[in-house]
């Protein structure tokens, strides 16, 4: 496959009823993760490089009164990408506190935002006081109320709504809607579903009269991107997800992963990729995860090799080409060195040696300094040495 082809869509898989609309919560879940902080800077980057790849909302911050924390991360995004195209969480506590949170949202310039509102009646009861269903709808409904006579576009959410009894949570949905929300988004908080378990929950929801539904799914059990299809699926409009996955309790739908196989099973072509690595190193670097593994298709690994078919004829191997999400392909080897590897390393280099010659001479140099791991660089300024030994 050529870099930039686009793939298509597998005809035995079935077709999406319609192409999600994706918003990203790297600079608002990142505030929940431990010791990951991003500054403006970060902000601005990720948020310019979001809106490039064609993510419609960039999520940021999150305001519970007045003196938000993330009011840099906020007007950051906002000079970066626009209010229009920005999204703060508000915290729900109760009728005067989100008072207060609007006011400061509405001193901070957010036109859209998002109710964070625990729908369980576990997190009810340690976040409201109650766990009582009535309750529940009765704030919903006053806080929906308070930010649409402000004129914001309000998404309201149900948090630990996976989790969530039916019984409880669609008559909490349509509470909503009939109080003038603009969009639901079911957080599972807790992952706690598998795809088919999804759709269902998701089929209930997309019944509700006027109903606009987002998935913004955890991977602690390493099925978000299929939750977030499978939402789809059942009806749902919008996936939420985050750079590398970046988030609390396993992290959230990684960005590349879902993008990438919308393209590849969906043959959704909508979204420019070649900002996705990049995307990937800033957002690591900014929340001081250096390169830890990653699974996925923008990390340093996927499209490293150390056997030459792989390299000779990468288009056998991979499921899309390293040049598609802006990566690269790369030779990375400690002792299996062979001619065919090492003559890959050196082609268009201008070093010029006895390939037959240096391989054994490399691999017994290996052996001696504990093998360390070569990369094509490396290989070019051995085989300089090696002309000059």
């Amino acid at each position: 496959m050529a870099a930039g082809e686009s793939p298509q869509a597998l005809p035995h898989l079935p077709h999406l009823p319609h192409l999600p609309r994706v918003s990203d919560a790297t600079l608002r879940d990142s505030a929940h993760m431990a010791g990951v902080e991003f500054g403006p800077e970060d902000a601005a980057a990720i948020a310019g490089l979001l809106v490039r790849t064609g993510v419609e909302l960039v999520e940021v911050g999150m305001v519970s009164g007045p003196g938000s924390k993330d009011a840099d991360l906020v007007l950051a995004t906002h000079e970066a990408v626009t209010p229009e195209r920005s999204m703060t969480l508000v915290v729900v506590r109760d009728r005067q506190q989100v008072t207060r949170a609007l006011d400061e949202a509405e001193r901070l310039g957010v036109r859209h935002i998002m109710y964070s509102i625990p729908t369980s009646e576990q997190h009810a009861r340690l976040k409201l006081g109650s766990p009582s269903a009535k309750f529940l709808q009765t704030l919903a409904r006053s806080a929906i109320s308070q930010a649409k006579e402000r004129g914001f576009h309000v998404t309201f959410s149900g948090e630990d709504g996976a989790r969530t009894p039916r019984e409880r949570l669609v008559p909490y949905v349509t509470a909503g809607f009939e109080a003038g929300a603009d969009r639901f988004r079911l957080a599972e908080t807790v992952a706690y579903l598998s795809p088919w378990q999804m759709e269902e929950v998701i089929g209930d929801l997309t019944e509700i009269d006027g109903s606009e539904i987002e998935i913004h799914s955890h991977n602690m059990l390493g099925m978000a991107v299929a939750n977030s299809l499978a939402a789809v699926r059942a009806g749902a409009q919008w996936i939420s997800a985050t750079v590398g996955g970046i988030g609390e309790r396993g992290g959230n739908a990684p960005l590349a992963e879902l993008l990438t196989s919308l393209r590849v099973i969906h043959g959704d072509t909508r979204f420019d990729l070649s900002h996705l690595t990049e995307l990937s190193r800033i957002a690591l670097k900014g929340a001081g995860l250096g390169e830890a593994f990653q699974s996925g298709p923008t990390t340093p690994h996927a499209f490293a090799y150390e056997l030459p078919g792989q390299l000779t004829h990468p288009e056998a191997y991979e499921t899309l080409p390293a040049e598609l999400v802006g990566n690269s392909r790369e030779l990375l080897v400690r002792t299996r060195l062979t001619p065919a590897l090492v003559k890959w390393a050196l082609d268009g280099s201008g070093v010029f040696v006895d390939v037959d010659a240096f391989a054994p001479w490399l691999t017994e140099r290996q052996e001696r300094g504990g093998a360390p791991l070569l990369d094509r660089d490396a290989i070019r300024k051995a085989a300089i040495d090696f002309q000059a030994a």
